[in-house]
């Protein structure tokens, strides 16, 4: 028997979390270990917003299902809400590999180490005793390559996973399982996150050789982004109006991926309009200084830098030529508290033009609380968001009430509005509502069951109805009746 459970992302977009059981069965009667299930998790994030609960607290992160027949982890990218219960599954007692892709195997230490300290604990020892264990169970696993699981020892029922580029983030990967059990096999996928197209950095993802049954996320399920070219220009006007007034742009990012691809697209708008034959447009440009001011998102951007390999084609040419899209004159890193506080002082109360990018990326907590604290109530001042915000967020009701001229509670709270608010949906790391349809639908044949996660009930509705307009059927939404 092939079983798949989830734990985690069936009720919103945070907290994946999903099972693949495989139990031989043993026909004599003779052998009752044979009938025990083994089984994987692929991965185990952290719940975010409203799906966190009121008042939620460490022992609400706590893993409240089985794991003693958990032969292994596998991470299909380091974001938090994929990644964040990690130390919690090594305290309930897991002891199995984490597999993932190699340059997640170099992030999945980094982002945990922030948020041991952020949510765990500051002492120092304790963090690094958990990092080193963590550490010491990474399987890195090269993309389209094959890893045996369990199974080949005389067992009834087997596993092996093969990873395969997802385009979300530097690392993300979608898994595809191959499960034997009472000499039958099936090939099971678990999308992960998938990237929309297009995205700088990274290549798009293609779809699998096959697959009986799929699991698929549906963060942008009702909707499809905008183009690059349209994306490119509104980020372009939106910086054009701190150009003009001295404003400041503020983007909540995350840390890894947004972070990164609007660096590359900022630097390729310096690149075209800070050169050329208009002396004023020209001078305009070269003095839009952009501020990172995040720890974390800095180290990352590192990474991104020393990981140039795994970029796509556009981003190696450009190098090739001499560039340094995530590296250039015009860009500042901002990493002690000191140095934080001066800057959201400083902009605050200049005229000079600024782009921050600072986290959190839903404005749950992290630097750009104090940013929003200061500039949200100057017209001159501009908020950008580029990825999702989920329901409870602070991001959600920036984005809802900031339009119509609200407030929004920050740390008990209420500040007025008075920014542009914007979103710009293209640079966001999910997938919208045509990508997923792609990808479902290029597998050949069509999967007999396909399973609906990682998105909020509109989102999975009509993604639900999208893929019965192709004709696709045996299409679950785990959790809605």
């Amino acid at each position: 028997m092939i079983d798949i459970k989830h734990h985690g992302a069936v009720t919103g977009v945070t907290g994946s979390c999903h099972e693949l059981t495989v139990k031989g069965s043993d026909p004599s009667g003779s052998d009752p270990t044979s009938t025990k299930p083994s089984g994987i998790l692929i991965d185990c994030g952290l719940f975010q917003g409203e799906e966190a609960g009121n008042g939620a607290t460490a022992l609400d992160l706590s893993i409240d299902f089985p794991i003693s027949h958990i032969r292994a982890l596998v991470v299909t990218h380091v974001h938090i809400d994929h990644v964040g219960r990690i130390p919690y599954l090594l305290a309930a007692g897991f002891e199995g590999p984490i597999i993932c892709s190699e340059p997640s195997a170099i992030m999945l230490p980094e982002i945990l180490e922030d948020a041991l300290k952020i949510g765990f604990t500051r002492d120092r020892t304790l963090i690094e005793r958990v990092l080193g264990l963590i550490r010491s169970r990474l399987v890195p696993v090269p993309y389209g390559q094959w890893h045996s699981v369990f199974g080949g020892n005389g067992e009834e029922a087997s596993l092996s996973v093969r990873l395969q580029r997802a385009g979300h983030i530097l690392g993300s990967a979608y898994v595809e399982c191959e499960a034997q059990c009472d000499g039958e096999s099936e090939r099971i996928v678990f999308s992960g996150d998938l990237g929309a197209p297009h995205a700088p950095l990274l290549p798009e993802p293609q779809p699998p050789e096959r697959a009986d049954r799929v699991v698929i996320e549906s963060t942008y399920g009702d909707k499809d982004h905008e183009s690059r070219e349209d994306r490119r220009y509104r980020l372009k006007a939106v910086l054009e109006h701190a150009l003009e007034d001295g404003g400041t742009v503020l983007v909540p990012a995350f840390s890894i991926g947004r972070t990164q691809e609007l660096l590359y697209e900022i630097e390729s708008l310096i690149g075209e309009f800070g050169t050329g034959s208009d002396p004023i447009t020209e001078f305009t440009w070269n003095k839009l200084e952009i501020v990172v001011d995040s720890p974390l998102a800095a180290t990352f951007t590192r990474i991104y830098r020393d990981l140039k390999p795994f970029w796509d084609a556009e981003a190696t040419e450009l190098v090739r030529q001499g560039r340094h899209p995530l590296s250039f004159e015009q860009l500042t890193v901002i990493n002690s508290h000191e140095d934080h506080l001066n800057a959201v002082n400083y902009l605050a109360n200049s005229h000079r033009p600024c782009v921050v990018l600072a986290g959190s990326g839903m404005c749950a907590g992290g630097r750009v609380v104090n940013y929003l604290k200061a500039m949200l109530a100057d017209e001159r001042n501009d908020v950008l968001f580029v990825g999702y915000q989920a329901k409870g967020t602070p991001g959600r009701d920036i984005l809802n009430y900031g339009p119509r001229g609200g407030w929004v509670e920050l740390d008990g709270e209420r500040y007025d509005i008075r920014a542009r608010i914007h979103q710009v949906g293209g640079y966001s790391a999910h997938a919208g509502q045509s990508d997923l349809v792609r990808f479902v639908s290029g597998i050949e044949p069509a999967p007999s069951e396909i399973r609906i996660v990682h998105g909020d009930a509109d989102a999975k509705e009509a993604l639900k109805r999208q893929f019965h307009s192709i004709g696709l059927t045996g299409i679950m939404i785990p959790g809605l009746a």
